[in-house]
């Protein structure tokens, strides 16, 4: 499937996970004129870098594996108030993001209040707790100044009284080399016990699958990142009517084509020119290329010539997050009923259930998106979509009694199980920001690299933008 600015099928692109509903265009396995850049990958990184070599006049073919551009954007456009499965929202600071959304013409709306609503009931077992109980729970086993804090806040807590990073040096620094050690490090040096640790870290990790799985030194950066959009201001903006909109409008700005459905299987430099060779036997030549695949996909791309020391272990060994979600709506209010906040956050099968409200009342309830990470996502991918999506209603209407009869759950949606990503978010694990971070978006020969992955000050979809900006100056530089 091709598309151009002539011919954008915006209908079938990012409709739900099933992928496109359109009828494809028939393709052919043939060998194309030779171009300035070719890129590899329509998400965000890769269509940005297209739109940027475009201005300074030179031809781009982009090429993508997904019957869809986007990569990590997903809405689900037919289920009510559009969930997110990916990105989820333009925090103040983003300064390239909003600008960008800007100039495409997009509609945004502050989705804080709707998004969050009242503070989320933390479940340990069957029981639920305020955060007075949590404060006065007898086993509760958080130090004692820090017994009124909930188990997902801890972490980022800990992180911010105590930094790691002296005056605010880069993260990527080999300086900071010896403090490139694991969370489970970091917060046992601080006097948690295990168990703290386990609440804290283990459950809903936000970066790795564990705390032993994650550099305290990237969670802190991390840290600093998002204290940065806090400074900038309390707004959090999402496109109306879906973020998948985003990447789609960004498409229609290409005038190169964008080459759906094109599976990369190898890339070889030969010197004057460079040819990326695609699975269903078509070969594209140019004078560079630009890679914004996850490492987790690059891996299964064989590379002519090979990648050598810290960055051919950066693509075998960098870690993405396993992230499964299943999108549950309610017939009635059932949170009215047992007068408890419609969102939880719990230590058991459930993970977070995340309270949506995107109706045209910003107190409507639109639906719930019911979150695994880490271990538990794996967890929930190995028992399959449908034994997921009864076990989450189970759990709901066992926990919440007065759901029960009232829950329907729709779509499941696993990073981890998607074959072009293999996890969400990218992230450092312990020693890996000393071993190969400042390594990483350097280029090899003609080839070169973007995405959120090789990103320096940002994160998420702002990474995603800063790269793009990044490796378009590599490219024209060249």
């Amino acid at each position: 499937m091709t598309i151009n600015r002539r011919h954008f099928v915006a209908g079938t692109i990012g409709l739900a996970i099933a992928g496109c509903t359109g009828q494809q265009e028939p393709t052919q396995p043939k060998r194309r004129g030779k171009v300035d850049v070719i890129i590899i990958g329509a998400g965000v990184s890769g269509l940005r870098t297209a739109q940027l070599l475009e201005e300074f006049g030179l031809s781009v073919t982009i090429i993508e594996a997904r019957e869809r551009v986007g990569g990590r954007v997903m809405t689900l456009v037919d289920q009510p108030g559009y969930p997110e499965m990916g990105f989820n929202s333009f925090f103040a600071g983003y300064g390239r993001g909003l600008g960008a959304a800007n100039q495409l013409g997009l509609e945004l709306q502050d989705i804080g209040k709707r998004q969050y609503g009242l503070p989320p009931e933390f479940y340990l077992g069957d029981r639920s707790f305020t955060r007075e109980q949590w404060t006065q729970y007898e086993h509760n086993p958080f130090p004692e100044k820090y017994k009124s804090v909930m188990p997902f806040e801890l972490v980022t807590k800990m992180l911010f009284e105590n930094p790691l990073m002296p005056n605010g040096s880069s993260w990527k620094d080999l300086q900071n080399a010896a403090l490139d050690t694991s969370l489970y490090s970091f917060l046992k040096a601080l006097g948690l016990s295990d168990d703290a640790i386990h609440l804290a870290a283990n459950i809903s990790p936000y970066y790795g699958r564990n705390a032993w799985d994650v550099s305290s030194l990237m969670l802190e950066h991390h840290g600093n990142f998002m204290q940065a959009q806090s400074a900038a201001g309390r707004a959090v903006l999402a496109v109306k009517g879906g973020n998948i909109q985003f990447p789609q409008r960004l498409a229609e700005t290409i005038n190169g084509d964008i080459l759906l459905g094109r599976e990369v299987q190898a890339i070889r430099d030969h010197g004057s020119d460079i040819s990326v060779h695609c699975r269903d036997g078509s070969e594209f030549r140019g004078g560079q290329v630009v890679c914004s695949l996850p490492f987790s996909a690059l891996r299964n791309v064989h590379l002519e010539p090979l990648l050598s020391g810290p960055q051919a272990r950066a693509v075998k060994q960098l870690g993405y997050l396993p992230i499964s979600m299943v999108f549950v709506t309610a017939s009635s209010k059932f949170w009215e009923e047992d007068n408890l906040s419609p969102g939880m956050r719990t230590d058991g099968l459930l993970g977070n259930v995340i309270s949506q409200r995107f109706g045209d009342d910003a107190e409507e309830v639109t639906g719930f998106t019911v979150q695994a990470r880490g271990d538990l996502a794996k967890y929930w991918d190995s028992l399959g979509p449908e034994t997921t999506k009864e076990l989450v209603v189970r759990e709901l209407e066992r926990l919440r009694p007065a759901s029960k009869g009232k829950l329907k759950a729709h779509s499941f949606f696993s990073w981890g199980e998607q074959r072009f990503n293999g996890g969400d978010l990218s992230y450092f694990k312990p020693g890996q920001v000393a071993a190969f971070a400042g390594e990483i978006a350097k280029p090899s020969g003609r080839l070169h690299f973007c995405g959120e992955h090789t990103a320096v000050s940002a994160r998420g979809l702002e990474a995603a933008l800063e790269s793009a900006e990044r490796v378009a100056l590599e490219v024209l530089d060249t």
